[in-house]
C-alpha cells in the first residue's frame, strides 16, 4: 500500500538463521498436530518437512515404496506410488495431472534442482506418463481451464482408510505464513468433507470423464 501510494517499497524480510527456523518449525509442527485433517508442509522440490498425525493415519496404509512414500515427498508419491490411488480418489484427474502441472511449473522455475530432475527423468522412463506430460497435459489443461490445476480451494476425493469418513471429499487448502514462505515452504491442509456435502453421482462422472488416460502410476 505504502508503494502504491508513493511511499518506498517495504524491505524483504530477513530469511530466518538455521537455529531461528528450526524452532519455527518445531512450533509450527505442535501447531499442525492440533488440526483433526490431514496437514503437511512441503519445500519446492514437494519434500514433505513437516506432517501431522491425521497424514500419516491418512497414509499410513500405503505399503513401502523406496523413492515414493507420502511423508517424504508428496509429488514423487502422487506420481509413482502404485498404491497411490487407493487413497487418492479419481487418482488420474483429481491428482495426478495437476500434481504434473505444478511440477512443470517449478521445473521451469528451478530447472537445475537436483531432485525435480530426478523427478523428469523417473517421468521420461515411462511411456505413458510420458506422453502424458509432454503432450496430453497441455491438451487437458486447455480443456479443463487453469482453475483445475490450482491446489487451494480443489475439492478432491479420498479413500480414507477410517470407515468413519470412507470415500469421502477433501477441500485442500494451500497457505503460506510470512516465515513459512521465506523459508521456501508452503502448507497443504485436507479438510475433510461430510460424504453428504460431497459431488453428486452426476457431477462426479462428469468430472471422471473429463481427462485423459494416459496417466498410471509406476513403481
Amino acid at each position: 500500500m505504502a508503494h502504491q501510494a508513493g511511499g518506498r517499497r517495504p524491505a524483504p524480510r530477513p530469511v530466518p538463521d538455521r537455529s531461528e527456523a528450526q524452532a519455527y518449525l518445531q512450533d509450527y509442527a505442535a501447531l499442525m498436530e492440533a488440526v483433526p485433517f490431514p496437514s503437511f508442509v512441503v519445500d519446492h522440490r514437494w519434500d514433505v518437512l513437516l506432517a501431522n498425525s491425521a497424514f500419516r493415519s491418512l497414509f499410513g496404509g500405503v505399503g513401502p515404496q523406496p523413492t515414493a512414500m507420502p511423508e517424504e515427498n508428496f509429488l514423487r508419491f502422487v506420481l509413482f506410488h502404485p498404491e497411490a490411488p487407493a487413497v487418492l480418489g479419481e487418482h488420474e484427474p483429481s491428482w495426478c495431472l495437476p500434481m504434473l502441472a505444478h511440477f512443470a511449473a517449478a521445473l521451469e522455475r528451478f530447472g537445475h534442482d537436483p531432485v525435480l530432475q530426478g523427478v523428469r527423468r523417473d517421468i521420461a522412463q515411462d511411456p505413458i506418463m510420458e506422453a502424458a506430460y509432454r503432450h496430453g497435459l497441455p491438451h487437458w489443461i486447455r480443456a479443463v481451464g487453469e482453475e483445475a490445476v490450482e491446489h487451494d480451494g480443489a475439492v478432491r476425493p479420498l479413500l480414507h482408510p477410517d470407515p468413519r469418513w470412507g470415500a469421502t471429499d477433501c477441500r485442500v487448502v494451500v497457505e503460506a505464513p510470512g516465515t513459512l514462505r521465506d523459508l521456501g515452504c508452503t502448507r497443504l491442509t485436507l479438510v475433510l468433507r461430510d460424504a453428504r456435502r460431497g459431488p453428486s453421482r452426476e457431477r462426479r462422472a462428469r468430472r471422471a470423464a473429463s481427462h485423459l488416460r494416459v496417466v498410471r502410476a509406476s513403481g
